[in-house]
Protein backbone atom coordinates (compact mmCIF):
# COMPACT_ATOMS: atom_id res chain seq x y z
CA UNK A 1 0.00 0.00 0.00
CA UNK A 2 1.61 3.26 -1.18
CA UNK A 3 1.18 5.93 1.64
CA UNK A 4 0.47 9.75 0.83
CA UNK A 5 4.09 10.56 1.46
CA UNK A 6 4.81 8.34 -0.99
CA UNK A 7 2.09 9.87 -3.96
CA UNK A 8 3.56 12.97 -5.12
CA UNK A 9 7.43 10.72 -5.53
CA UNK A 10 5.14 8.37 -7.35
CA UNK A 11 3.32 10.85 -9.56
CA UNK A 12 6.58 13.11 -10.56
CA UNK A 13 8.80 9.79 -11.02
CA UNK A 14 5.89 8.50 -13.49
CA UNK A 15 5.40 12.19 -15.26
CA UNK A 16 9.55 12.16 -15.65
CA UNK A 17 9.66 8.91 -17.09
CA UNK A 18 7.21 9.49 -19.78
CA UNK A 19 8.56 12.97 -21.17
CA UNK A 20 12.23 11.08 -20.72
CA UNK A 21 10.98 8.02 -22.79
CA UNK A 22 9.64 10.65 -25.58
CA UNK A 23 13.29 12.23 -25.40
CA UNK A 24 15.12 8.82 -25.82
CA UNK A 25 13.05 7.53 -28.46
CA UNK A 26 13.77 10.58 -30.23
CA UNK A 27 17.96 10.63 -30.04
CA UNK A 28 17.23 7.10 -31.04
CA UNK A 29 15.43 7.89 -34.15
CA UNK A 30 17.74 10.80 -35.24
CA UNK A 31 20.16 8.33 -34.58
CA UNK A 32 19.05 6.07 -37.13
CA UNK A 33 18.69 2.95 -35.08
CA UNK A 34 16.10 0.46 -35.74
CA UNK A 35 12.68 -0.09 -33.99
CA UNK A 36 15.10 -2.14 -30.65
CA UNK A 37 16.97 0.69 -30.33
CA UNK A 38 14.50 3.04 -30.04
CA UNK A 39 12.85 1.14 -27.49
CA UNK A 40 15.67 0.53 -25.79
CA UNK A 41 17.13 3.86 -25.55
CA UNK A 42 13.65 5.14 -24.08
CA UNK A 43 13.92 2.85 -21.49
CA UNK A 44 17.17 3.99 -20.38
CA UNK A 45 16.95 7.71 -21.18
CA UNK A 46 13.52 7.01 -18.78
CA UNK A 47 14.74 5.14 -15.96
CA UNK A 48 18.59 5.08 -16.21
CA UNK A 49 18.79 8.18 -13.40
CA UNK A 50 15.82 6.84 -11.22
CA UNK A 51 18.19 2.94 -11.35
CA UNK A 52 21.04 4.42 -10.10
CA UNK A 53 19.45 6.37 -7.39
CA UNK A 54 17.78 3.80 -5.66
CA UNK A 55 20.93 1.72 -5.75
CA UNK A 56 22.84 4.58 -4.44
CA UNK A 57 20.31 4.81 -1.73
CA UNK A 58 19.92 1.03 -1.30
CA UNK A 59 16.34 0.78 -2.46
CA UNK A 60 17.01 -2.51 -4.10
CA UNK A 61 15.83 -3.88 -6.09
CA UNK A 62 14.88 -0.88 -7.80
CA UNK A 63 11.98 1.03 -8.05
CA UNK A 64 11.45 0.76 -12.55
CA UNK A 65 12.29 -2.69 -11.77
CA UNK A 66 9.73 -3.76 -8.89
CA UNK A 67 7.02 -1.75 -10.52
CA UNK A 68 5.68 -2.76 -13.89
CA UNK A 69 4.10 0.27 -14.49
CA UNK A 70 7.23 2.30 -15.15
CA UNK A 71 8.25 0.28 -17.87
CA UNK A 72 5.19 0.30 -19.54
CA UNK A 73 5.27 3.69 -19.87
CA UNK A 74 9.10 3.79 -20.95
CA UNK A 75 8.09 1.36 -24.19
CA UNK A 76 4.66 2.48 -24.93
CA UNK A 77 5.89 6.29 -24.74
CA UNK A 78 8.83 5.51 -26.63
CA UNK A 79 6.38 3.16 -29.29
CA UNK A 80 3.91 6.18 -30.16
CA UNK A 81 7.16 8.38 -30.63
CA UNK A 82 8.41 5.55 -33.31
CA UNK A 83 5.18 5.30 -34.85
CA UNK A 84 4.43 9.27 -35.10
CA UNK A 85 8.03 9.83 -35.54
CA UNK A 86 7.48 12.60 -38.65
CA UNK A 87 4.52 14.51 -36.37
CA UNK A 88 6.73 14.67 -33.36
CA UNK A 89 10.02 15.85 -35.32
CA UNK A 90 7.54 18.83 -36.50
CA UNK A 91 7.26 19.95 -32.71
CA UNK A 92 8.76 23.18 -32.69
CA UNK A 93 12.18 23.39 -30.58
CA UNK A 94 10.54 25.59 -28.15
CA UNK A 95 8.50 23.19 -27.01
CA UNK A 96 10.59 20.15 -27.06
CA UNK A 97 12.98 22.59 -24.73
CA UNK A 98 9.86 23.04 -22.19
CA UNK A 99 9.47 19.13 -21.98
CA UNK A 100 12.90 18.48 -21.36
CA UNK A 101 13.18 21.04 -18.65
CA UNK A 102 9.82 19.60 -17.37
CA UNK A 103 11.35 16.27 -16.88
CA UNK A 104 14.43 17.19 -15.37
CA UNK A 105 12.30 18.97 -12.88
CA UNK A 106 9.92 16.48 -11.93
CA UNK A 107 12.68 13.76 -11.48
CA UNK A 108 14.75 16.44 -9.52
CA UNK A 109 12.08 16.82 -7.54
CA UNK A 110 11.37 13.13 -7.01
CA UNK A 111 15.01 12.11 -6.98
CA UNK A 112 15.45 14.69 -3.59
CA UNK A 113 12.78 13.29 -1.90
CA UNK A 114 13.04 9.73 -2.63
CA UNK A 115 16.42 10.34 -0.85
CA UNK A 116 15.16 12.08 2.14
CA UNK A 117 12.51 9.60 2.54
CA UNK A 118 15.77 6.97 2.97
CA UNK A 119 17.17 9.36 5.82
CA UNK A 120 19.81 10.39 3.50
CA UNK A 121 22.12 13.47 4.33
CA UNK A 122 20.76 16.66 2.84
CA UNK A 123 23.56 17.57 0.43
CA UNK A 124 23.96 13.61 -0.65
CA UNK A 125 19.87 14.04 -1.13
CA UNK A 126 20.78 17.37 -3.30
CA UNK A 127 23.15 15.03 -5.54
CA UNK A 128 20.47 12.12 -6.02
CA UNK A 129 18.44 14.71 -7.18
CA UNK A 130 20.45 15.61 -9.39
CA UNK A 131 21.56 12.01 -10.42
CA UNK A 132 17.66 11.16 -11.18
CA UNK A 133 17.56 14.35 -13.41
CA UNK A 134 20.98 13.45 -15.52
CA UNK A 135 21.70 10.00 -15.25
CA UNK A 136 19.40 8.82 -18.14
CA UNK A 137 20.50 11.27 -20.51
CA UNK A 138 23.34 9.98 -19.41
CA UNK A 139 22.99 6.59 -20.50
CA UNK A 140 21.29 7.90 -23.58
CA UNK A 141 24.29 9.67 -24.89
CA UNK A 142 27.48 6.76 -23.77
CA UNK A 143 25.04 4.39 -25.91
CA UNK A 144 25.11 7.05 -28.72
CA UNK A 145 28.41 7.06 -28.35
CA UNK A 146 28.68 10.92 -27.77
CA UNK A 147 29.70 13.24 -24.68
CA UNK A 148 27.56 13.11 -22.05
CA UNK A 149 25.21 16.47 -22.72
CA UNK A 150 25.21 17.08 -19.03
CA UNK A 151 29.04 18.14 -19.47
CA UNK A 152 28.71 20.07 -22.01
CA UNK A 153 25.36 21.75 -23.22
CA UNK A 154 24.10 25.43 -20.55
CA UNK A 155 23.03 25.09 -17.71
CA UNK A 156 21.51 21.66 -17.19
CA UNK A 157 22.91 19.61 -13.89
CA UNK A 158 23.42 23.27 -12.31
CA UNK A 159 19.17 23.67 -12.51
CA UNK A 160 18.82 20.13 -11.18
CA UNK A 161 21.29 21.01 -8.03
CA UNK A 162 19.17 24.42 -7.53
CA UNK A 163 15.39 22.67 -7.47
CA UNK A 164 17.22 19.77 -5.11
CA UNK A 165 18.38 22.58 -2.69
CA UNK A 166 15.69 24.25 -2.29
CA UNK A 167 13.62 21.17 -1.59
CA UNK A 168 16.28 20.19 1.03
CA UNK A 169 15.56 23.97 2.69
CA UNK A 170 12.29 24.04 2.67
CA UNK A 171 12.47 20.54 4.84
CA UNK A 172 15.11 22.08 7.32
CA UNK A 173 12.49 25.23 7.61
CA UNK A 174 9.37 22.71 7.63
CA UNK A 175 7.98 24.42 4.64
CA UNK A 176 4.53 22.29 3.55
CA UNK A 177 5.94 19.69 1.67
CA UNK A 178 3.88 20.32 -1.48
CA UNK A 179 4.56 23.72 -1.63
CA UNK A 180 8.26 22.62 -1.22
CA UNK A 181 8.22 20.13 -3.96
CA UNK A 182 6.31 22.56 -6.32
CA UNK A 183 8.63 25.35 -5.27
CA UNK A 184 11.88 23.19 -6.29
CA UNK A 185 10.49 21.96 -9.33
CA UNK A 186 9.76 25.39 -10.61
CA UNK A 187 12.92 26.87 -9.68
CA UNK A 188 14.57 24.00 -12.02
CA UNK A 189 12.33 24.78 -14.75
CA UNK A 190 12.63 28.32 -15.06
CA UNK A 191 16.69 28.21 -14.49
CA UNK A 192 17.08 25.45 -17.42
CA UNK A 193 14.39 27.17 -19.66
CA UNK A 194 16.19 30.96 -18.94
CA UNK A 195 19.32 29.06 -18.98
CA UNK A 196 18.35 28.23 -22.72
CA UNK A 197 16.92 31.47 -23.51
CA UNK A 198 19.65 34.13 -22.50
CA UNK A 199 22.64 31.39 -23.36
CA UNK A 200 24.11 31.12 -19.98
CA UNK A 201 26.82 28.64 -19.57
CA UNK A 202 29.12 27.98 -16.77
CA UNK A 203 33.04 28.36 -17.11
CA UNK A 204 35.24 26.35 -18.97
CA UNK A 205 38.96 25.99 -19.06
CA UNK A 206 40.54 28.67 -21.14
CA UNK A 207 37.65 30.93 -21.27
CA UNK A 208 34.46 30.92 -23.44
CA UNK A 209 34.34 29.08 -26.77
CA UNK A 210 32.92 30.34 -29.84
Amino acid sequence: MRSAADKPIFTADLAGTCVFAIEGALAAILGGLDLMGVMALAFATALGGGIIRDLLIGAAPPQAIRDWRYAAIAFVAGGVTFAFTAAVQRIPAPVLIGLDAAGLALFAVAGTEKALAYGIQPLIAVLMGMITGVGGGTVRDILLARIPAVLRVDIYATAALAGAAVIVLGRHLRWPVRETAIAGGAVCFLLRVVSVWQHWQLPTAGGPHP
